[in-house]
């Protein structure tokens, strides 16, 4: 059984072949009743295409041509999703700013009037997150080369920038092609390390052609988005920042939940609140409870203390050096 959707879109596809159809011929071809082809009809036309009933012993209906392509077969919502991401591309980490806008300027020209007027009301301005400006972008053919290995299941051997000169090129099965913040990875299985890794895919040269198939392995959890996050927080596999802690700020609630990132914040009233956040080390944890500018009190667990202890250190000796140099500065002036 056919889909309301795909027979839309197999009706669409008829009309375009021949000048007139006769509604009957229509019916047989799409299996359904006269009744139905004449509903899908409507539901075209209240898509913005020009169908025409054509009079005649059998009756029938005619696309008229309006451009030199029909218009395209899109919702509302699919319209705006479309112009959205479109617009957006420029934050994507892939290099293809121009064509995207390429891109929306063609579709929007095939778009029936209704939605043509739609996408035009979209008008947005993508702002990089902070850092991913200085991540240089991916080629749209490192992208397509790699998605493809992974998708036909084939060996990929690429030169990695990070690698010494002189080191072979690496060899992966490539698994999945994910995307976070702006940046794109590759997972993969490393043929050589006999490991699950995770590379930047605008470091990676490809190597063609690729080499074997393989039998594609099930990623540790079942879940390709949860590994890459624990991953990403130092963790093998639970999806969680190996050094968890909390503190009290002297400092609202308010001004601390915009910029807590995953921790979670509660207001304790009287101008305070209380942070539990994590990170992939105990210092690294002081460190960032340490940028909101307030009194730290109530401090959990001693290992996240022992960290604050570190770092306290590790500023002492910054802040000394710091004077020291502005001393020598001051006697060779």
């Amino acid at each position: 059984m056919t889909t309301p959707t795909s027979r839309l879109l197999r009706l669409l596809s008829l009309l375009q072949t021949r000048r007139d159809w006769p509604g009957q011929v229509l019916a047989e071809r799409l299996e359904v009743s006269p009744r139905t082809v004449r509903r899908d009809v409507e539901h075209l036309r209240e898509m913005g295409y020009r169908v025409t009933a054509v009079k005649g012993p059998d009756g029938g209906y005619r696309l008229d041509a309006g451009s030199e392509l029909p218009p395209m077969l899109f919702d509302d919502e699919q319209a705006v999703a479309l112009a959205v991401a479109l617009q957006a591309a420029s934050v994507s980490g892939i290099g293809v700013d121009e064509a995207a806008a390429r891109a929306l300027a063609t579709v929007r020209q095939v778009m029936p009037a209704r939605l043509r007027h739609r996408i035009d009301s979209l008008d947005v301005t993508p702002v990089p997150t902070p850092g991913s400006a200085a991540v240089p972008t991916v080629a749209p053919d490192v992208l397509v080369t790699v998605s493809a290995a992974a998708r036909r299941h084939e060996v990929l051997a690429f030169d990695y920038a990070s690698d010494a000169p002189d080191r072979p090129a690496r060899r992966v099965e490539p698994h999945h092609v994910v995307t976070s913040s702006g940046r794109w990875y590759l997972l993969a299985w490393d043929v050589d390390a006999d490991g699950w890794r995770t590379f930047r895919l605008d470091r990676i040269s490809p190597r063609t052609p690729t080499g074997r198939r393989f039998a594609p392995r099930e990623v540790p959890g079942g879940d390709v988005a949860e590994y890459v996050a624990a991953r990403f927080k130092g963790a093998d596999r639970s999806n969680a920042w190996p050094c968890v802690g909390a503190v009290t700020l002297a400092v609202a609630a308010g001004e601390v939940a915009p910029f807590a990132g995953d921790g979670v914040v509660a207001d304790l009233g009287d101008g305070r609140c209380r942070l539990s956040a994590g990170s992939w080390s105990w210092v690294a944890l002081a460190a960032s409870l340490g940028r909101f500018d307030a009194e730290i009190t109530d401090v959990e667990p001693a290992e996240l203390a022992a960290g604050f202890g570190v770092l306290a250190e590790r500023c002492s000796r910054a802040a000394e050096d710091g004077l020291t140099g502005e001393r020598r500065q001051r006697r060779r002036g």
